[in-house]
């Protein structure tokens, strides 16, 4: 009877174990962010290429009046050039365009191969890529900033990085908090150049703002109404102050 007893005690003992585990678990705080791959953008059409910056602009808004999912950019050779679409394959994205020209939409178009197959891909040209994003946004210096926008005028701050990491063939998505939830967190010492740094610049916990780390403490963001996209400090006491984390979304 002394060791049914103990026996049955220890069963209680154990199911209490249990139920408090189960009841535990639950409750747990949610881990600040699950990390998340960040795909490679597959075919691409790239249409038009203008000298004056509003004629891009115009442009990339009539795409997306259209559905596109539009955005312009500086190319190395200074002229604007607009970007739309994501496609699985070359005659996908072929055949959308043909079909913007045939309703006059576009003039004249031609399809951007990835360079980046798969997910896979990404860890084995890290190297090169953080490289290239930074070359990227130091294009972008003195854009003007425009609030919610990647093309009206100029970049927010997460139309900015968007835009930097599409153009290396990475599909950042494009609110920021989004962005923040991709890839690994890293800390400050962990910071390499290519890496998204983000702020809480309201008073309380949402992300708000978010740059690319170009090293040396460096980054750059396009910082606000009335202002250009520039180089900044994480060691400014402005952003020291508001600074939420960082993330490598690349290896």
């Amino acid at each position: 009877m002394r060791v049914t007893g103990l026996r049955s005690a220890s069963f209680r003992l154990t199911w209490v174990i249990i139920v408090c585990l189960a009841g535990c678990a639950r409750r747990l705080p949610e881990p600040e962010s699950l990390p998340r791959p960040l795909a490679p953008i597959n075919y691409t059409i790239q249409a038009g290429a203008f000298a004056i910056q509003d004629n891009a602009i115009r442009f990339t808004e009539r795409l997306r009046e259209h559905g596109m999912d539009a955005y312009y950019f500086i190319a190395e050779d200074t002229l604007f050039k607009v970007r739309f679409g994501d496609f699985t394959t070359r005659s996908d994205a072929e055949q959308t365009a043909r079909n913007l020209v045939n309703e006059g939409t576009i003039d004249a178009f031609y399809i951007v191969q990835p360079e980046l197959r798969s997910s896979a891909d990404i860890p084995e040209k890290t190297k090169d890529l953080r490289r290239h994003l930074v070359h990227t946004a130091m294009r972008f210096i003195g854009c003007p900033y425009r609030y919610g926008g990647v093309s009206e005028n100029g970049f927010d701050c997460s139309g900015l990085t968007m835009t930097i990491y599409r153009l290396n063939g990475l599909n950042l998505p494009r609110v920021s908090l989004d962005q923040y939830r991709l890839g690994r967190r890293v800390s400050l010492a962990q910071l390499q150049p290519g890496d998204l740094v983000f702020f809480r610049t309201t008073g309380n916990d949402a992300i708000t703002h978010v740059g690319i780390y170009t090293g040396k403490g460096n980054f750059i963001h396009a910082p606000g109404k009335g202002k250009f996209v520039r180089t900044a400090s994480l060691s400014e006491p402005y952003f020291e102050e508001r600074y939420a984390g960082a993330r490598n979304c690349l290896d």
